[in-house]
């Protein structure tokens, strides 16, 4: 098994490599990755509510130690990190950051999010801050308002259009 101080830069450099080949490239292995994500998501999917989202997130942030705050309101999940610990030890990485590394999470979570019904919004912030913000609501037109907000909006596939 990895350490996790390897296996985020493991990343960070894959994240680099398929970059060089072209940011498609780079898309196409996320949604690879999505479908492995959707297979680990689906306890947490199958009543499609945000107590769902919360619980697997609430997984996670126990898993990695991650200071983030997780909150349900009556319209949206929301998640805002505080500090990634992912991005925090690519940050001290001697072999340089990719820019597109804080992309990764959105990148095969928010397929998998849209196939069930939800929208998401990921305010990246900063890709040299390891802080973000995603919220994901039930209504298209809220996350879209929501959207118009956001520091750094992450929308490659288009998912509010």
């Amino acid at each position: 098994m990895l350490p996790s101080d390897h296996f985020v830069r493991m990343y960070n450099e894959l994240f680099k490599l398929l970059e060089e080949s072209g940011r498609d490239n780079l898309y196409r292995y996320w949604l690879e990755i999505a479908a492995l994500q959707e297979s680990l998501m689906q306890p947490y999917l199958a009543d499609q509510n945000f107590a769902g989202l919360y619980a697997y997130w609430e997984h996670i942030r126990i898993e990695e130690n991650a200071d983030m705050e997780l909150r349900i309101t009556d319209t949206f999940f929301e998640i805002i990190m505080k500090k990634c610990p992912s991005l925090t030890k690519n940050l001290d990485n001697d072999a340089g950051l990719s820019l597109n590394y804080c992309e990764h999470c959105a990148g095969w979570i928010h397929p998998v999010l849209r196939k069930h019904g939800f929208f998401p919004v990921y305010d990246i912030i900063s890709p040299r801050e390891p802080r973000c913000r995603l919220r994901v609501y039930r209504e298209k037109q809220s996350a879209q308002a929501y959207a118009e907000t956001v520091v750094q909006l992450w929308d490659p596939y288009n998912d509010l259009e």
